[in-house]
């Protein structure tokens, strides 16, 4: 088959790939004819960077992957094919009383994805992340051995394929545990704090008795407005609801058709534009505290509302730089973070402050662990935001911190390998056929 070019959600990279199908989970997996040619699955082209891409090889669309299998209503366990959408789970089950245990910051994304990348939420603080609610999948390999795997059987592959970024094989089917509902909606709060140690204190304090907390921060100023920002928690409604939210009811709502219809020739994210988007923002509410009765889909999934939000970055896409550095250097760590970003000149406009909680992952790869995670979106302007980059990453690996691979396009070796140290434990179960370009830039860069 003939190469094409393929992007990721950062459109940064556009290698050209050959693209192979896979029509059923029961067939064998597709292999280039070139036999030195590596393959790699790919869902819906969510994760940010290059940990879905292979220049020169292959992809396997997952996607096709796309039937559901059982869904027992009663216990709350779906099983269903690797290229199941969440937004297809969340149409199915919220109607039944059912929802997804962890989701991330979009719907759009795959189940496979999701254990590959081991995607966190906004709730990570009580239940850990996706892969720790997967009860078992069905990994197919290069050699057409079919493995299925749970945390009790075939369990280091289990650990190795949770987060494990698509590299131990092409997961074919899963078997998730999903969470009780009432109803579609969120009691939620969002309460303005002017520092990050009001930040801390507010997290601390939502710990115990909100499900969901999440922050957005302001880093586009410096002085007495670093750190500033909008704290947001929340737990699902009950069943029977505080009457005045309940009279302000809002009905539920399928998700947006609205999307950006083209991409402009600059970037519309600029230095200009950022600071007036973040001061509108930080006081876009009346009041310090606002509480208000929410349909799921605009608190989980914002920036779903508009489609293809990625081309506002303009042709030469954006990168997404996550880290996450452990709680007893969280505090002057993420100081130093926001003051780089903010004498740089470079701020994101979508920044996410949250926390991550004690529940340890399930991956050996595996990206949350206890300590704050901060996620930053940057146009890309080449040597000079790179450049930031080599900054950040010193400030991360001092702390003892890491990057996230799903959302990273440029780390090297060194910083990956500090920052997941059980990587030689990982990498015997790499499939022989299997590559990416992260999984080569960080096992070859220097």
């Amino acid at each position: 088959m003939a190469s094409q070019a393929v992007t990721s959600w950062g459109r940064v990279f556009r290698p050209d790939q050959q693209v192979l199908g896979m029509p059923s989970r029961h067939a064998s997996l597709p292999l280039p004819a070139d036999g030195a040619a590596t393959v790699l699955p790919h869902g819906n082209g969510r994760s940010y960077g290059d940990s879905n891409l292979n220049p020169g090889g292959a992809l396997v669309l997952g996607r096709q992957l796309d039937r559901f299998i059982e869904f027992d209503q009663a216990t709350g366990l779906i099983t269903c094919e690797a290229g199941v959408l969440l937004s297809e789970i969340l149409r199915l089950i919220v109607p039944q009383g059912w929802f997804l245990p962890v989701t991330p910051g979009t719907q759009f994304v795959t189940v496979g994805g999701a254990i590959a990348n081991d995607v966190h939420g906004k709730n990570h603080h009580l239940v850990g992340s996706f892969g720790n609610h997967v009860t078992q999948f069905e990994l197919l390999r290069s050699d057409g051995s079919r493995r299925v795997c749970s945390p009790t059987q075939h369990a280091e592959w289990f650990a190795a394929t949770v987060g494990g970024l698509g590299l131990t094989g092409m997961i074919t089917w899963a078997q998730i545990q999903l969470r009780r509902i009432a109803n579609p909606y969120l009691q939620t709060e969002s309460i303005r704090f002017r520092s990050l140690e009001e930040f801390f204190e507010l997290s601390q304090a939502s710990e115990a008795d909100y499900e969901y907390t999440v922050s957005w921060i302001d880093c586009a100023f410096a002085g007495k407005r670093l750190g500033r920002g909008l704290f947001n928690r929340a737990n699902h409604a009950p069943a029977v609801m505080n009457p005045a939210l309940a009279a302000k009811l809002p009905n539920p709502v399928e998700a947006s058709s609205r999307r950006v219809p083209f991409t402009p020739p600059l970037s519309l994210i600029n230095n200009l534009s950022l600071k007036a988007f973040n001061l509108a923002y930080f006081n876009r509410q009346q009041g310090d505290r606002v509480q208000a009765l929410q349909h799921y889909r605009p608190f989980f999934y914002p920036l779903d509302a508009l489609l293809e939000w990625n081309r506002i970055y303009g042709p030469k896409g954006f990168y997404q730089y996550q880290c996450v550095v452990p709680p007893e250097q969280a505090l002057p760590a993420t100081r130093q973070l926001l003051q780089t970003i903010v004498d740089s000149g470079m701020g994101s406009f979508l920044a996410v402050l949250k926390q991550f909680g004690a529940p340890p992952s399930r991956g050996l790869l595996s990206f949350p662990m206890p300590g704050t995670t901060l996620a930053l979106d940057f146009p890309n302007q080449g040597e000079r935001l790179h450049r930031l980059f080599a900054q950040l990453d010193g400030i991360v690996q001092a702390a003892g911190g890491r990057l996230y691979p799903a959302k990273d396009g440029r780390m090297g070796a060194q910083i990956f390998k500090s920052g997941h140290p059980q990587w030689p434990a990982f990498s015997p179960f790499v499939d022989p056929r299997f590559s990416s370009g992260f999984w080569r830039r960080v096992m070859e860069s220097t």
